[in-house]
């Protein structure tokens, strides 16, 4: 089967972090027998923030922002799969991003009848309902091929896109879609609810990066490790609080943070204040591969999110021996901790009961060695490639069939 795969989140050269997760899945159903195509939306115009800091005379971000995007080239090969950068413009994300998909449409239709014409499709897939899935249904539409569509949480929970013409195409692509991919249970609860059935859907869970071998020697002083992007809701000020709360119980206790985002500054800032910022390693965005190894080193990881719907970093530390601690009553950790050893819960936005986690856990080495293995097992089981692979192309085939 040709499959053609849609995503605003996609690897690039600017950010080869970014949408990991899509084209992890691309491989996986390539490696399962696919014959798979990327089309990544590229909206070359630079961010608001950098703008204003551009208006503010700091053309630093502004001058990178423009570089990076005369840089990308229009097609690139990512991993033996063959990627196009489809551009279009928009209004800005804070204002419009509930209408990007009308911008996105001409131009993405454009790119899907250059692949069409060279390599005829049978089916389109695309990460995300709006803009990828809105922009693509059009054309899968006009030329009868099945419309597949995975929702990752973000495209149902984002704050733009909580406006009811959002809210109401979101419902319009899901109930046209010839089947629907969850991240997890939760997020197919949420999905139904808008498309009003679930009968189409199925869950699907992301694969994470797989972890170096051999496994790297750990870190000689404890280390907690939080892999993500440094935003309000991943909740990483708890973390910062939580080291704080461990001060006198593990003074030996390290925090390693791996990303980058708008909260680092004022996590820097409380860091200071808290008297902890000798216990920080702040690593900053790291490709994956260095991302995994530097994770593999760590004894433990905590992302004590909200909003997660499911939380591929959670599976990379398990898959690398490291057990992660979560938030309880969060559709993906609580899946996660369903399906193996390996995944802790603590009450979202409580520190103190982090802190007491993150002390249990790593003053038991034995038990945290035991805990470890489990961790492995887990991972490989349930979140490897290759069941990712043969999850994805059934799906396919129910689409094609259907």
């Amino acid at each position: 089967m040709r499959v053609c795969v849609v995503a605003e989140y996609y690897p690039r050269r600017r950010d080869p972090v970014l949408g990991v997760w899509a084209h992890r899945q691309a491989v996986a159903a390539r490696d399962a027998g696919a014959d798979v195509r990327v089309l990544a939306l590229e909206r070359p115009l630079p961010g608001a923030r950098a703008v204003g800091e551009a208006t503010h005379g700091r053309p630093g971000a502004l001058v990178r922002e423009l570089r990076a995007a005369a840089d990308q080239p229009r097609r690139d090969v990512l991993d033996g799969i063959e990627v196009e950068y489809v551009r279009f413009v928009s209004p800005p994300r804070e204002r419009a991003y509930g209408g990007w998909h009308r911008w996105a449409r001409r131009p993405l239709g454009r790119a899907l009848d250059r692949e069409h014409r060279q390599r005829p499709i049978d089916l389109v897939h695309a990460h995300y309902a709006m803009p990828a899935g809105a922009a693509a249904r059009p054309w899968a539409g006009a030329h009868n091929l099945p419309l597949v569509v995975s929702v990752h949480g973000g495209d149902l929970l984002a704050p733009t896109l909580t406006a009811p013409a959002a809210r109401a195409t979101i419902g319009e692509v899901l109930r046209g879609s010839a089947r629907v991919m969850c991240n997890s249970r939760g997020v197919l609860e949420l999905a139904a609810s808008l498309a009003g059935t679930g009968e189409r859907m199925r869950v699907v869970h992301p694969p994470g990066a797989p972890p170096p071998s051999p496994l790297p020697p750990k870190r000689q002083l404890p280390t907690v490790a939080t892999l993500a992007h440094v935003v309000a809701r991943k909740r990483h000020a708890d973390v910062l609080e939580a080291l704080a709360l461990l001060t006198e119980r593990m003074p030996e206790l390290r925090w390693l943070l791996i990303g980058d985002g708008p909260e680092l500054a004022g996590l820097r800032q409380r860091a200071l204040e808290l008297g902890v910022s000798d216990r920080v390693e702040w690593a900053g965005s790291l490709d994956p591969d260095a991302a995994m190894a530097e994770l593999a080193r760590c004894h433990l990881m905590a992302m004590p999110s909200v909003d997660e719907a499911f939380g591929v970093a959670y599976v990379e530390a398990l898959a690398c021996g490291v057990p992660a601690i979560g938030c309880s009553g969060e559709a993906g950790p609580e899946e996660i901790a369903a399906l193996g050893e390996g995944m802790l819960l603590v009450p979202p936005l409580d520190p103190p009961a982090l802190a007491d986690a993150m002390a249990e856990v790593l003053s038991q080495l034995d038990s945290l060695d035991k805990l470890a293995a489990a961790a492995r097992r887990t991972a490989e089981a349930r979140f490897g490639m290759e069941a990712c692979g043969l999850a994805t192309v059934e799906v396919y085939r129910e689409a094609m069939a259907s």
